[in-house]
């Protein structure tokens, strides 16, 4: 009986991955750790929209309800270029901490569905990380669904955010097109 822990950036990229999980594995629990989000009522509605998926497909979540946005920006600074990456692993090696505590088979993560993603970063990353905590990752590409994802959480009617969610994107966000 093989069972996987999932990160979550975000209820609307969990819903592809989840259906595909479901029928690959027989135990799909999420975890939701984003200490990244800015601001503070960005993540709230996020968290808030988490909850809300839980409740309509009946998921088993963890929540790691940290909100420490002061030390995601003290990891990241004068390595700006480097945010992304950073973040990842942030995610990933809390994410294989709990799947290795809680006997899961595999963990893998929803930053695999976003098209706006470094996918090659995350695996590489994610590789390194299931390495170092002695958990498997397992990898899907997960933008083959983004279409059907986007059309679910419409349905839904999730709570859809603008940018990744961290102050740098949404920075650039607002500033696109900008000279």
């Amino acid at each position: 009986m093989a069972k996987i822990l999932i990160h979550v950036c975000c209820a609307n990229c969990l819903l592809y991955p989840l259906r595909l999980l479901e029928k690959e594995f027989d135990e799909v629990y999420a975890y939701w750790f984003n200490p990244n989000i800015h601001p503070y009522q960005e993540y709230v509605k996020r968290l808030e929209a988490m909850k809300r998926l839980q409740e309509l497909k009946g998921l088993k979540v963890i929540y790691n309800d940290e909100y420490d946005v002061a030390e995601f920006v003290r990891n990241v600074a004068f390595r700006e270029g480097k945010r992304c990456e950073i973040c990842y692993y942030l995610r990933l090696s809390r994410c294989a901490s709990v799947a290795k505590r809680g006997n899961f088979d595999f963990f893998t993560t929803t930053l695999l569905y976003s098209k706006h993603q470094k996918h090659a970063a995350i695996i590489e990353i994610a590789e390194a990380v299931a390495k170092e905590k002695g958990v498997p990752f397992y990898y899907a590409d997960f933008r083959e669904g983004w279409r059907d994802g986007i059309e679910e959480s419409l349905q839904l009617k999730l709570y859809r955010q603008q940018y990744c969610g961290c102050i740098y994107s949404e920075q650039e966000r607002f500033l696109k097109g900008r000279s």
